[in-house]
């Protein structure tokens, strides 16, 4: 079954915010805001180790609602480089919730602002957002075991869970362990607690441990310093080539450029988003498995970022109306409905095909999954608006690379020709031909939302509903034809069955790449060498968060999803599958 989220749940006890599952408060009686500056921010004296610095990574365990957050963000205002705060917390608020809490420390009113405007839902995974001030925040809803599978490295460390007795797995050598594997040289730590449990995981681990005045009504604190000696950092060259100017490409330069990275981009069209990036619109939505599955996971996080990320572009031409995925049959609709169970509303809800039909606005010939923040986006809008917001990008149309320099650092973002131009050790790479129809609104009944069904339908899209599409695989034939619209009929009655087509149609062909596993091609391939290609049917899902995966990895940043799912889309997968005899 798909895991779900146990939300904190709003208590106080004498006026401090306090959980009732844990029998213990958030922060010292004496002030929380104080806590944090005190414990944490002077604990760790991350105001006079981040000043000049170009980046600096401070990892906490337990966000709890924000505090150390929002007291640290404050402090870094005005500074050059970037913050990085990554936190992992088991039991996060509400939006609604934590608007509650904060409005009880007003100092922060700017900055609990616009971390409420980037609350995701309260589901399980990485969240990723990117706020003023250059300050990216990382949330990883979870126990806090995950940090064992978390690519970062840490100047600071906020050791702050629960008491020891109440919440023992948040201080024990395993954790501690794997926050000596995060941290960076020179990394250090703070926590108000002095239990000796803690001190001992802590010098067990690498750690020199020492003792220092408390915060409020507590007689000593914590501070340590990790053993790895401090090394002046390697500063990437930061210049790339990227080629391809579809979806995956135009959001690698994105994603660079606002690192300060100078890309030249390499399209052999006279212009960008040519192929299947260049159709008139397509479906956003995530997948939802009942085992919770890393296809499954993989969506989501794509899905969340992918709305997070396309907030700040102008003359985006999409439209979050909502996607039903309805079901085929009993045996799906079963798990379907296992799914949804526990899941957030505003995320992901199981409804039944009256309730379906609402959502639709018309007649559906089965119920399944809703995801509301689901829907619709023409993808050559959004590649245009990436390539305007890359400052420092050098755009080469009609520039065919037959093939790349091993000096610098390249990344390609072609589709099925990267592989011509560099080859992935035991991927078989299959092409595919995908025809869409496009049905004028006024023939046809149309839906508000996306709908899904073994092929989908959009609603009216500059007066064109979108129907599709073919799965051709090994199909080089670009120009549509009658067999596939046919195809996308069949397709269509089985989403809308009162709908009968019999008028002339037009359509699109592109092509797009898929790999056996369904997943893209996202990472390392060789020296200097990185791919983002094989988006298949999702690259509205995949491109920003592959992108950000590359960018973060090239930068020696934290990255935004966990290390089995970077691993996941890693093009060396097929290479340890076929070692360990895996033909997938």
């Amino acid at each position: 079954m798909t895991p779900s989220l146990e939300p904190a749940r709003l208590q106080f006890k004498d006026g401090t915010p306090y959980s009732e599952a844990y029998g213990d408060v958030y922060h010292s009686e004496s002030g929380g805001p104080a806590q944090a500056r005190f414990v944490f921010m002077n604990g760790n004296e991350v105001e006079r180790r981040w000043d000049g610095r170009e980046r600096f990574v401070i990892f906490e365990t337990g966000f709890g609602f924000g505090l150390n957050f929002l007291a640290t963000w404050r402090a870094w205002r005005g500074q050059p480089g970037k913050l990085h705060y990554v936190a992992v917390e088991k039991h996060p608020y509400s939006l609604l919730d934590l608007r509650t809490l904060h409005e009880r420390y007003p100092e922060f009113q700017r900055e609990a602002a616009e971390l409420h405007s980037h609350w995701p839902p309260l589901v399980s995974g990485g969240h990723r957002a990117q706020l003023s001030g250059n300050v990216v925040l990382t949330l990883f809803f979870a126990d806090i075991k995950i940090a064992r599978d978390l690519r970062l490295r840490a100047d600071a460390f906020y050791l702050d869970g629960f008491a020891p007795g109440k919440n023992p797995d948040m201080w024990s050598p395993a954790l501690m362990r794997s926050l000596s594997r995060l941290a960076a040289p020179g990394a250090t730590a703070a926590t108000w607690s002095v239990a000796a449990p803690v001190r001992h995981a802590l010098e067990a681990t690498g750690w020199q441990v020492e003792k220092r005045q408390g915060f409020g009504e507590k007689r000593e604190m914590l501070v340590a310093r990790h053993a790895k000696p401090v090394e002046e950092p390697v500063r990437p060259p930061r210049r790339a080539t990227v080629i391809g100017a579809g979806l995956a490409g135009a959001a690698i330069c994105e994603r660079l450029c606002a690192r300060g990275w100078e890309v030249t981009l390499h399209e052999k069209h006279a212009e960008p988003a040519m192929e299947a990036s260049g159709n008139h619109a397509g479906a956003f939505h995530p997948v939802a498995t009942p085992d919770d599955s890393v296809f499954a996971r993989l969506t989501r996080a794509g899905f969340l970022y992918s709305l997070s990320n396309w907030k700040k572009y102008d003359q985006l031409r999409w439209d979050a109306c909502g996607a039903l995925q309805l079901s085929r049959d009993a045996k799906e609709e079963g798990s379907q409905r296992k799914a949804a169970l526990g899941q957030p509303a505003e995320y992901l809800q199981y409804v039944d095909r009256e309730a379906a039909s609402r959502h639709a606005g018309v007649e559906l010939a089965a119920g399944g999954l809703w995801f509301p923040q689901g829907g619709w986006i023409q993808p050559r809008s959004l590649v245009q608006a990436q390539l305007r917001a890359s400052r420092n990008l050098t755009i080469k149309y009609g520039s065919e690379v037959k093939s790349v320099d091993p000096e610098s650092i390249a990344i390609l973002a072609n589709s099925s020709d990267a592989t011509r131009l560099h080859p992935v050790p035991h991927l078989r790479l299959r092409r595919v031909r995908g025809q869409l129809t496009y049905i004028p609104e006024d023939r046809i009944d149309a839906p508000h939302v996306v709908v899904l069904r073994g092929g989908m339908v959009l609603p009216p899209v500059d007066s064109l509903c979108v129907v599709g599409a073919s799965f051709d695989i090994d199909d080089e034939d670009p120009l549509p034809r009658e067999e596939s619209h046919a195809g996308n009929l069949e397709r269509l009655q089985r989403i809308l069955p009162a709908e009968k087509i019999s008028f002339p149609l037009e359509g699109r062909v592109a092509f797009r790449s898929v790999a056996p596993d369904r997943l893209p091609l996202a990472g390392k391939i060789g020296e200097n060498l990185y791919g983002a290609f094989a988006y298949g049917s999702r690259g509205l899902v995949w491109a920003a968060l592959a992108a950000e995966i590359i960018a973060s990895e090239l930068e020696g940043e934290p990255l935004p999803v966990e290390g089995k799912l970077a691993d996941a889309l890693s093009p060396a997968r097929f290479a340890r599958r076929a070692a360990r005899g895996v033909l997938r």
